[in-house]
C-alpha cells in the first residue's frame, strides 16, 4: 500500500477522499453480487471508483485507459487506490453506469452547501455549451443510405454468427465472437439512427425532408453551430449556476443546438432539486422565448435576458409590442433599466467562468456516445466543480470569521 506521506496534508486528492467517505452508497453496494468470502472475484469498492473519477475529472482526465495507467504510476492516484488494482474496463463502465445516482449525489452536495449557508439561490445564471460529439461528419447518412447500412450490418451479424457456431478452434472462436459483438453493436446503432430520422425530418421543410441525416456512429448526436461558427456533431450541455458561489445547481444535456425553451425545464429541475424558488434568472439572448418568460414569471422569477433587436429598426425593442402579454412587456421594460444592466453582469461572471472551468477540465470533445452517457459526464463535471467550490467557500468563511 502506498505510504500516507506520498501527498501533502492539503492535497486535492485528500479532499476528494474525504468527500467520498461522507457519501451514502447503500444503493451501489446492494447491487454488488460478488463479495469477499463468496464465489467469484470480489468487486471493487464503488467508493474508490467515485474518488478516482472525481479526482480524474478535476485533473482533466477523461480516458479510462489513461486513468488506469495513472493508478499504477502516479502518486496521487496510487494513494487513492491504496494498492487496489483497477482496470480500464471497470473504470469505463462505472463512469457512465448510473446517471440517476450521480444526479442524487449532486442534489445531496447542493443540499449540504445550502445547509451550511454557502449557497444563495436568489439569483441563478444558465448557459449552454456545444460540445463536440464522438462522431464524424461522414457518419451522418440519409434514410436510403442508412437502410443499406442496416442490411449490410444484418448480413454481417448472420455471417459472423455462423463462424462462431461452426469454428471449433477456441482462439478463432473468441476472435469471431468479438467480431460478431462489434457487428451487433453496429447493427443497433444503425437501427437507432433510422428510428431518429422521423424526428429530424419533422424539423425540415416539406421539400427538404429527404435531406435529413442521422449519425450511424452516435445516433443521438446532432450537427450544431459551434462557437467558432462551424457546424459539427455535438451535444448541448446546460448548467444552471448560483451567482456569487458559482455552485452548479442544475444540469441537462440536449440533442438540439438551440437554447430556446430551456429556461422553464431547468427552473423546474432546480426547484425539484433544492425545493427553492429562484428570484432572478439570468441567461443570454438565445433563451429569449416569450412562452418561457411568461412561465418563469408565473413561477415568481424575474427573467434577465437581453431583448432581441426587432426586424424594424425604427421600433423600440424595450417598449410593449403588439401581442405582448404583461409578463413579456414587463421584461422588455425591465431590461432597459440601469438596475437590470448591473444585475445582468453577473451572468458572464458566473456562467462564462463555470463554462471555462469545464473546458479546462476536458469538456472540449466527448469520448462517450449516447445521451445517457453524456449526461453522466456532465454530472461528473458538476460534482467535481461543486466539490472545489465547497472547499473555497468554507475557506472564505473561515478567513472572514
Amino acid at each position: 500500500m502506498p505510504p500516507d506521506n506520498l501527498l501533502d496534508t492539503d492535497h486535492q486528492a485528500r479532499v476528494v477522499r474525504d468527500f467520498c467517505l461522507g457519501l451514502d452508497l447503500t444503493a451501489l453496494y446492494e447491487r454488488i453480487r460478488s463479495r469477499v468470502g463468496g464465489p467469484g472475484r470480489a468487486a471493487i469498492d464503488p467508493r474508490l471508483c467515485i474518488a478516482l473519477w472525481l479526482y480524474a475529472t478535476l485533473e482533466g482526465i477523461g480516458s479510462a485507459r489513461a486513468l488506469a495507467w495513472l493508478c499504477a504510476n502516479h502518486n496521487a492516484f496510487r494513494w487513492l487506490t491504496g494498492g487496489v488494482s483497477v482496470n480500464h474496463h471497470t473504470l469505463s463502465d462505472f463512469r457512465v453506469a448510473d446517471s440517476d445516482f450521480l444526479d442524487g449525489v449532486l442534489t445531496h452536495s447542493v443540499a449540504v452547501l445550502r445547509e451550511q449557508e454557502l449557497v444563495d439561490l436568489n439569483r441563478v445564471a444558465q448557459d449552454g455549451m456545444r460540445v463536440r460529439a464522438s462522431a464524424g461528419a461522414a457518419s451522418f447518412r440519409r434514410r436510403p443510405t442508412s437502410e443499406e447500412c442496416l442490411s449490410e450490418a444484418q448480413e454481417q451479424v448472420a455471417r459472423l454468427k455462423e463462424e462462431v457456431d461452426d469454428d471449433p478452434a477456441a482462439p478463432s472462436r473468441r476472435h469471431a465472437a468479438a467480431r460478431e459483438r462489434a457487428a451487433r453493436e453496429r447493427d443497433e446503432r444503425v437501427r437507432q439512427a433510422l428510428a431518429r430520422l422521423p424526428e429530424l425530418e419533422a424539423k425540415k421543410k416539406a421539400d427538404e425532408r429527404d435531406k435529413a441525416r442521422a449519425s450511424t456512429t452516435d445516433p443521438e448526436a446532432t450537427v450544431m453551430k459551434m462557437a467558432d461558427g462551424g457546424y459539427r456533431p455535438a451535444y448541448n450541455i446546460q448548467f444552471a449556476t448560483a451567482c456569487g458561489s458559482q455552485v452548479i445547481v442544475g444540469v441537462s444535456v440536449l440533442t438540439a443546438g438551440s437554447d430556446m425553451g430551456q429556461l422553464t425545464p431547468m427552473a423546474e429541475q432546480v426547484q425539484a432539486r433544492t425545493d427553492a424558488v429562484v428570484g432572478e434568472w439570468l441567461a443570454d439572448g438565445g433563451f429569449a422565448a416569450h412562452k418561457d418568460i411568461e412561465a418563469m414569471t408565473r413561477r415568481g422569477a424575474a427573467v434577465y435576458v437581453p431583448v432581441p433587436r426587432p426586424r424594424d429598426p425604427q421600433q423600440d425593442r424595450h417598449v410593449r409590442h403588439e401581442g405582448d402579454r404583461d409578463a413579456v412587456a414587463d421584461w422588455r421594460a425591465r431590461m432597459a433599466t440601469e438596475v437590470a444592466k448591473a444585475i445582468y453582469k453577473d451572468r458572464a461572471a458566473t456562467a462564462e467562468c463555470v463554462n471555462a472551468q469545464a473546458r479546462n477540465r476536458g469538456l472540449i470533445r466527448l469520448l462517450v456516445r449516447g445521451l445517457r452517457k453524456v449526461q453522466a459526464i456532465a454530472l461528473w463535471l458538476a460534482l467535481a466543480h461543486n466539490l472545489i467550490c465547497g472547499v473555497r467557500l468554507r475557506a472564505a468563511v473561515a478567513v472572514a470569521g
